[in-house]
């Protein structure tokens, strides 16, 4: 009957009945005991809410509280289920003998029991689903939850309570079936803290997982991750900054840890984007904003150590995440606010290295495209500096096979960027010139003369824009001459920087490459723009010189044969012979860097009447076998070419400089008694040039030619002549010195020339003499070449190798011819003998005239097939065709014609081989 409270049964003696509210679970009865049942109170009246400052009321049975701990009102208590009463506490009877209390309400837990109601007060207050009475007596939790609770101090600036969070370690080894539940508690008490805003508890939640990843084996973490994870999310998105740093320091922790379980279903996306966000904060606080940044920074560096090595793990190189890392990364690396390790530049480059040394191949494009679309969203290669620094970075830190990769990234965007600004353009291409110093040798990839042919589309395409004074087609946007300059100066150099760092073999096919997109008047007369014209052709022969004497300024061959074979020295001499002094110069200077192997240039650029040759470094050993040939095959073309500049009357003093260099290096590379007999001759036939009045000089080329002999027989001379040779030279240069200086380099070759008034009038006492000179080489090794000596220089246009050339049984077939006895008065008229060499062949078939009848006749071609009608095109190749077939048949007469008999008789002419029939079955 409700409001009557029922006996219990008597129980046994000494038996007890613990109390319900000590805060611990009851002990287990005896065997054979049963709990008796409660008896009912009267009910109490139902409170829904009690007023603000009511508490409720202490039952007699409670504990007396700490000093200073009450219990918390209770804003609104719920009505008691149903049937549900306060039952009385009568004495329970006492426990049988031998039977002690359980551990958990041993004294040294007594004391904690108003704690532990109070906790269960607040997670009633905060919603919690108790579970029964386990959800209100602490004592009835799980093992796991009551060791996380016994974590937390009672002031969180306590920290983390050291030996409990010993045992929660232990009781997770122990039980690593738990380690879920532990961690999704732990979860769950950080977003209690988190939402109560008692950030203390949420360092120590966060330090106690930490514990726990470190402590945990690899089989067994990724129970542990994904609440972890959770528990990072839930920080990073909270609105503070040190909640941010604390989930960075967190993370940065985990990366470090070595997984060997894999997990398929983990995701960092969040983290990617949030870390990123993190590298853009604009607090208000600088110092905030630094470490705000330093922290995204750490973050995204234990991302990529996380995700980069497992194949697993989420692909970190995918576009959609490096378009997040690379630019977060960029935008600190432009601070250099501060200078410690801690600011955000030196931390970004850190990460930034680390990303790109992490790169494999499939991931160079990847990484570096949102580098240049940074670049290009920012304005940034204008500035040059910062453009350099990135890509300094980028190609110290990636692979070194993978360099080439970064390098036709570059230069495809500079196609790209063909019709940006100059200064845009000039940029880029200082980037690609820093590059490729950095790179290794060789590694500018298999297309290697696609680089130079992208950079020299660049020369092109600016010296276009220069002359049209529009960067675009359309004619809107303007540029000047000046960026033109810095951009085609930009170019040129980056062409000798990758030219650098590709072995021997390679640049020779590099310069061969380029002298064949120089465009020669008459042969490729549209290499160029169509609107460019003559001088948009002469601009852009300008521009590829440079860059073929950067390209051969450092090239270093012992074989000349192979640095200035035939394809490459006939096209280049041919410029020679141009009139625009500026293409003439460049020839000379390329033509002098390939020849000086022994870096000599540079000290012989200086040479003057009194240089001495001991400061040379000169070669010991005597001219080797590529040497000789050489010598043989192509020496007589560079005299010649070296003649005919010095005709030029627009040649300046800097060409007389170049000619003297270029005639030093010869002496001293090739320096051997035929070519020193030669460059004698040479010398002083370059003396006749300066006396004659056919020529048109001026005063000031016949002074320059006149000094250019001295400066040059007084080098000479020193290099292993005899001494009367040097006596003579001295004793004209002292006469010249006394009574005709503005014939000497000093008073020449200065920026105000002394030259005389009127027509230059030349003594014989100032003049080089040949006949003394060839008694002062009488009795040397140089007496040997007197008949070649006393023969005065004269440059033929057609037959002048045939003066020089030694003849041997490999250079010359010799055939002799033999007339018939009836025609002996044909016999008197022409030789009996005739000497057929390859040049004789190979002058009958092209029948070369001179120079300027080659150039005449090439001129005419082009205007033939540019004008003339189809059909008196197909005529004229049909002549063309009988005459060459008529020379053919001329040479191969000479060549069979039988030599002459010993008798004096011809005898019968047989059959040629070519014309004889042979039976089909014939054997050889």
């Amino acid at each position: 009957m409700p409001g009557t409270l029922p006996r219990f049964p008597s129980m046994q003696r000494g038996v007890t009945m613990p109390s319900m509210l000590s805060g611990v679970s009851a002990p287990s009865l005896p065997r054979g005991l049963t709990m008796p049942s409660m008896p009912s109170l009267p009910s109490l009246p139902s409170m829904p809410s009690l007023p603000r400052g009511i508490t409720v009321p202490s039952f007699p049975s409670l504990p007396s509280l700490p000093r200073g701990l009450t219990v918390p009102s209770l804003p609104s208590m719920p009505s008691f289920p149903r049937g549900i009463t306060v039952p009385s506490l009568p004495s329970l009877p006492s426990m049988p003998r031998g039977m002690t209390l359980p551990r958990s309400v041993a004294m040294s837990r007594v004391s904690q029991a108003p704690r532990r109601l109070l906790q269960d007060c607040c997670s009633v207050l905060d919603h919690q689903t108790p579970g029964g009475l386990c959800g209100c007596c602490w004592a009835l939790r799980p093992r796991y939850k009551r060791l996380v609770d016994n974590i937390f101090p009672e002031d969180p600036e306590d920290g983390l309570v050291k030996a409990n969070m010993e045992k929660l370690t232990f009781f997770a080894l122990s039980a690593p079936e738990k380690l879920d539940r532990i961690a999704a508690y732990l979860s769950e008490r950080l977003t209690r803290e988190l939402n109560r805003h008692r950030y203390g508890y949420v360092c120590i939640a966060m330090e106690a997982m930490e514990q726990l990843l470190l402590a945990c084996h690899c089989q067994s973490i990724n129970l542990l991750v994904e609440s972890f994870l959770s528990m990072l999310r839930l920080l990073l998105e909270h609105d503070k900054p040190h909640l941010h740093m604390l989930a960075t320091n967190s993370f940065v922790k985990f990366a470090n840890i070595e997984e060997d379980t894999p997990s398929y279903h983990r995701s960092y996306d969040f983290f990617v984007s949030r870390f990123s966000e993190m590298c853009h904060s604009e607090h208000e606080d600088p110092d905030v904003q630094n470490k705000i940044r330093v922290s995204g920074i750490r973050g995204l560096q234990g991302v990529v150590r996380k995700t980069v090595d497992d194949e697993l793990q989420a692909n970190i190189w995918e576009p959609r995440h490096m378009e997040q890392i690379v630019p977060a990364l960029l935008v600190n690396l432009q601070q250099h606010t501060h200078a410690d390790s801690e600011s955000p530049a030196e931390q970004t480059e850190v990460c930034f290295r680390e990303l790109l040394g992490r790169a494999a191949y499939g991931h160079i494009n990847n990484a570096i495209r949102p580098v240049l679309m940074h670049l290009d969203s920012h304005s940034l290669w204008e500035g040059r500096s910062f453009a350099v620094q990135c890509f300094q970075i980028i190609m110290y830190s990636i692979q070194s096979q993978h360099s080439h990769l970064v390098i036709q990234q570059l230069l495809g965007h500079l196609d790209a960027n063909s019709r940006s600004p100059a200064s845009v353009r000039a940029g880029i291409v200082e980037v690609l010139s820093e590059a490729a110093v950095i790179e290794a040798t060789g590694s500018v990839g298999p297309t290697v003369l696609e680089v130079f042919n992208t950079l020299l589309r660049q020369l092109r395409q600016s010296v276009d824009y220069q002359l049209t004074g529009y960067y675009d087609n359309a004619g809107q946007n303007k540029t000047t001459s000046a960026e033109e300059k810095t951009l085609q100066d930009a170019v040129i150099k980056t062409i000798g920087s990758f030219a650098n760092t590709l072995p021997i073999y390679q640049r020779s096919e590099v310069m061969l490459f380029i002298m064949g997109k120089i465009p020669v008047p008459g042969i490729y007369p549209a290499l160029g723009s169509p609107n460019a014209g003559f001088e948009g052709s002469r601009m852009i022969q300008v521009m590829l010189l440079k860059s073929l004497l950067q390209v051969s300024e450092r090239y270093e061959s012992s074989n000349l044969l192979t640095a200035l074979p035939s394809s490459f020295l006939e096209p280049l001499l041919s410029f020679t012979l141009m009139e625009d002094p500026e293409i003439r110069l460049l020839v000379l200077s390329i033509l002098t860097s390939l020849i000086d192997r022994r870096h000599n240039a540079a000290r012989l650029s200086a040479a003057s009447v009194t240089f001495d040759v001991s400061a040379l470094a000169l070669k010991e050993d005597r001219c080797s076998r590529q040497d000789v040939l050489f010598i043989r095959k192509h020496a007589q073309r560079l005299y010649r070419h070296v003649y005919l500049t010095c005709k030029e009357e627009s040649s300046g003093r800097g060409h007389y400089q170049a000619l003297i260099t270029l005639l030093a290096v010869l002496s001293v590379e090739l320096a051997n008694e035929e070519v020193v007999v030669d460059l004698i001759r040479l010398v002083l036939a370059l003396q006749e040039l300066a006396l004659s009045n056919q020529e048109c000089l001026s005063v000031f080329n016949r002074c320059g030619v006149h000094a250019l002999c001295a400066v040059f027989l007084h080098l000479l001379s020193q290099l292993g002549p005899p001494p009367p040779l040097q006596q003579h030279v001295t004793q004209v240069i002292a006469s010249r010195q006394e009574e005709a200086a503005h014939l000497l380099p000093d008073d020449v070759f200065c920026e105000d020339p002394r030259l005389p008034e009127g027509e230059l009038q030349v003594g014989e006492d100032f003049l080089f003499v040949q006949s003394t000179i060839s008694e002062a080489l009488t009795g040397s090794s140089y007496s040997a070449h007197d008949e070649r000596f006393n023969t005065p220089y004269t440059p033929q246009l057609t037959d002048e190798d045939r003066l020089s050339k030694r003849k041997s049984i490999g250079d010359v077939v010799s055939l002799q011819m033999e007339m018939n006895p009836q025609n002996s008065s044909d016999t008197q008229q022409r030789p009996q003998m005739e000497q057929i060499t390859f040049e004789t062949l190979k002058n009958t078939i092209e029948d070369r005239g001179s120079v300027e009848e080659q150039e005449r006749r090439r001129m005419q071609v082009v205007e033939r097939f540019q004008t003339a009608p189809f059909e008196e095109i197909a005529a004229h190749c049909g002549a063309r065709t009988s005459l060459l077939q008529s020379k053919l048949d001329e040479v191969f007469d000479l060549i069979i014609r039988p030599p002459p008999s010993p008798s004096g008789h011809s005898p019968p002419r047989s059959t040629p081989l070519y014309e004889m029939k042979f039976p089909d079955l014939c054997v050889y």
